[in-house]
């Protein structure tokens, strides 16, 4: 056997009393994109530091082409890239400037240092941009940056620590296809990801939970393994067949916008069983079909064995005093033109829509794109620079009291004070929204029960773990039963199962007729929402349900070319300009065409006669992140060059 790039055995890494990373084995071979995913503070970046020498494990092993990684530290960091999840720029400095100070870090000649410049901004796309500081470039550019300040002395591996959080789904796809392009010359690439679509790019993917490696093997074999099927079902009413479901403690049914999604370990066999069941509680069946299933879900049933708890379903809504007393309107939110600028930048740019009573309406965006801007416009917290807010018919004004106790937000940061314990947090919100001792007490029991939180009363927060701050956060901003709630990015770091729990509930509100204004960069996470609009550069780009957006908006077919020369096959059509929008997933390339059947010739010819091997190649459907990528170009064809 060769020697592998990576190879830890038992290595560990303790905090004081806290077990960050508990002894992990891993081993990853030349020339592999080797994916690290979990939540946030599963252990990810503690690994990563470990085997970059930036941190010492507190046992085990761990050796980088061959070199021990406490005893040969010095020599190692010559031979590796790194890019934190903060990818250290300096933001002062012009893009020249920072490559120049990071050659100069690693002792690089100048004659060596202006021909690798010259290579990584060619390849990056960078070269217009050389002259600009790096604080004034997008996010997505700053990324780029980062990369080529990491490869600037032609590094064998590469770690990169969450290095597309918060990029738009554009400048991820460009980020990727970079990274691609260095597998030809041998580098070998770790990356750490909270996005379960993004890891289905890599080649291995270990799963990440309480600092252990819980499964580890391709994307496909991952799901394959699994044993997972899933039912798709479109049913009518949707609410009446989900309560149906639940009566008849059917497991893992979740909704997804206005279809259900059922994780089944025999499909075939149980498709009938809940046909006949809905059909029992006069539910239409419009249609069901089997669907492979997502990375997400084979995670998903992995934390489920793990954390059987933590899989539970959310208490149920009922238990919360929610007060529908009031002026009523047809609609929750209505916004008209609504602008926002900070100087010479506007941050949300005429922005016009509405969202129904009991609805969860989604905004689905990048960070900076105008979500969080909007949103706090919206709630009164930021004041528009033109255009109308109303929130239950009545427009919010300062001192407008009444109309804020009708209302609930739970911020980005979600709003806990770390030095009150859990029910200090409850008790403080309570007084906050005037409930009187009879509804917070009926409160309180539900935000212990919703949040798994009983018996845990005198905890801190920062002792709990993602998902139970999300929904303590939560029930805190929904303990005195408003009629509207505004979350932003309320999943953002944790882990699949978490979020899918949170959603349960997201939806259980819904169904209590509470209205639901969420935002979220996940794109697959949009797939809950009833409705959504896409926001980019502060403009809404388009808006409608998550089926209709991905069957009405976009031309041609996805072509999904199965190959085990995955890195020449790319490298070809790549070169090819018919095929301009093409995404490495795993060992397989996604292309956009006018008609798979059509192309499918031409595509197998073309690679054949290029030395890649084709397996098979097959239409799979359009995703959220395929709709957001072609109406961005759509609009702004140059996007992806674009600072």
């Amino acid at each position: 056997m060769t020697t592998p790039v990576i190879e830890t055995t038992g290595l560990e890494k303790k905090y004081g009393a806290v077990t960050a990373v508990g002894g992990i084995d891993l081993r990853v071979e030349k020339g592999e994109i080797f994916g690290l995913v979990g939540a946030d503070g599963a252990g990810k970046t503690s690994i990563i530091q470990m085997l970059c020498t930036l941190s010492l494990p507190t046992s085990g092993t761990g050796r980088i082409l061959g070199m021990d990684l406490i005893h040969d530290a010095g020599r190692i960091k010559d031979k590796i890239g790194y890019v934190s999840e903060r990818f250290n720029l300096y933001p002062t400095l012009t893009v020249d400037e920072n490559l120049d100070f990071f050659a100069r870090l690693r002792n690089l000649p100048r004659a060596t240092t202006e021909t690798r410049k010259k290579e990584l901004l060619s390849f990056c796309r960078m070269e217009p941009f050389r002259g600009r500081q790096a604080q004034y470039l997008s996010g997505g550019m700053q990324k780029k940056l980062a990369l080529a300040c990491s490869l600037i002395h032609e590094p064998e591996v590469i770690f990169l620590d969450e290095p597309t959080t918060g990029v738009d789904p554009v400048s991820r796809r460009d980020f990727w296809k970079l990274i691609t392009g260095f597998l030809a010359t041998g580098i070998t690439v770790l990356v750490s990801t909270p996005y379960l679509d993004e890891a289905e790019r890599f080649n291995r993917v270990a799963f990440i939970h309480k600092g252990k490696i819980i499964a580890c093997d391709t994307p496909r074999n991952l799901k394959t393994s699994s044993g997972a099927e899933i039912l798709q079902i479109e049913a009518v009413p949707v609410q009446k067949a989900m309560a149906a479901l639940k009566e008849a403690a059917v497991e893992n049914a979740h909704l997804f916008g206005e279809i259900i999604h059922i994780i089944s370990d025999n499909a075939a066999r149980q498709g009938p069983v809940i046909k006949a069941l809905l059909e029992k509680h006069a539910v239409t069946v419009k249609r069901m079909e089997t669907a492979p299933p997502s990375l997400e879900d084979a995670l998903i049933k992995k934390l489920a064995i793990i954390e059987s708890k933590d899989a539970a379903v959310p208490a149920a809504v009922h238990g919360l005093h929610i007060d529908r007393g009031g002026v009523h309107s047809q609609s929750a939110v209505q916004i008209i033109d609504l602008t926002k600028k900070f100087g010479d930048f506007t941050a949300v740019d005429h922005v016009s829509f509405e969202v129904g009573r009991g609805e969860i309406f989604g905004l689905l965006g990048p960070n900076g794109s105008g979500k969080t801007t909007t949103i706090r416009m919206i709630t009164g917290l930021l004041e528009p620079t033109s255009g109308k807010t109303t929130v239950l018919g009545q427009e919010l004004t300062g001192n407008d009291g009444e109309l804020r106790r009708r209302m609930g937000y739970m911020s980005q940061k979600f709003s806990l004070f770390e030095d009150l314990t859990v029910d200090e947090n409850i008790r403080f919100y309570g007084g906050l929204y005037g409930l009187n001792p009879a509804q917070f007490k009926q409160g309180r029991e539900w935000v212990l029960e919703m949040a798994g939180l009983r018996g845990k009363e005198k905890m801190m927060p920062k002792a709990l773990s993602g998902g139970w701050k999300r929904r303590l956060a939560l029930g805190c901003a929904i303990i005195h039963g408003p009629e509207v709630v505004f979350l932003d990015e309320p999943t953002s770091g944790v882990d699949p199962l978490s979020r899918r729990s949170f959603w349960e509930l997201i939806e259980e509100l819904s169904n209590s007729g509470t209205t639901v204004f969420v935002t979220t960069h996940y794109m697959d996470e949009a797939e809950h929402c009833h409705r959504l609009g896409m926001f980019h550069q502060g403009r809404l780009i388009a808006m409608g349900k998550p089926n209709e957006l991905k069957i009405g908006l976009i031309k041609g077919q996805v072509a999904e070319v199965v190959t085990p020369d995955f890195a020449r096959a790319l490298e070809l059509l790549s070169a090819d300009p018919r095929y301009p929008q093409i995404s490495l997933f795993g060992s397989n390339l996604h292309l956009r065409v006018e008609d798979v059947q059509a192309a499918a010739g031409d595509i197998k010819g073309k690679l054949e006669r290029g030395g890649a091997r084709v397996e098979s190649i097959t239409r799979i459907p359009f995703t959220m992140e395929d709709v957001f990528i072609a109406l961005v170009e759509e609009q702004t064809p140059a996007a992806a060059g674009k600072p």
